[in-house]
């Protein structure tokens, strides 16, 4: 019993601190984060690929080109991990920004990749509405 109380302690342990914080270096390029974020989805350490996307929004706000990117990709994680509210409304918030004048100068491959898995997202939660029984009286 002491084993396995032991063994749980240590896999929370390695859970919590592969999730926190990470330290994100100043001087990384967008490209540089961008890497290193699909570097981390890759291992399925989303919450580091989160926090690499976070980073180039926050400093590289004026970069239209990898604030996009950047959004893009954290909606996709967010689809990955079955979060379908999450995503709906970060890919939706997305496509507001191609309803703009500056929709020349964005990456058109995220309008049509958010637009495939906004339908991905609406099949799944139709399907999910078939499969709810209904309430008993």
């Amino acid at each position: 019993m002491i084993r396995i109380k032991y063994l749980f302690c240590i896999a929370a342990l390695m859970t919590a601190c592969a999730s926190g914080p990470i330290n994100i270096p100043d001087d990384l390029r967008p490209e540089d984060l961008v890497q290193r974020g699909q570097e981390a989805s890759d291992r399925n350490r989303y919450n580091h690929a989160l926090q690499y996307y976070a980073a180039i929004i926050d400093r590289f706000d004026s970069n239209l080109e990898m604030v996009c990117t950047a959004e893009y990709e954290i909606a996709f994680i967010h689809y990955k991990q079955k979060k379908y509210d999450a995503a709906q409304t970060e890919f939706n918030a997305l496509l507001v920004r191609y309803d703009s004048p500056d929709e020349e100068l964005l990456p058109q491959q995220f309008k049509k990749l958010a637009g495939i898995v906004l339908e991905q997202i609406g099949e799944k939660q139709k399907k999910k509405k078939k499969h709810v029984p209904p309430p008993s009286s």
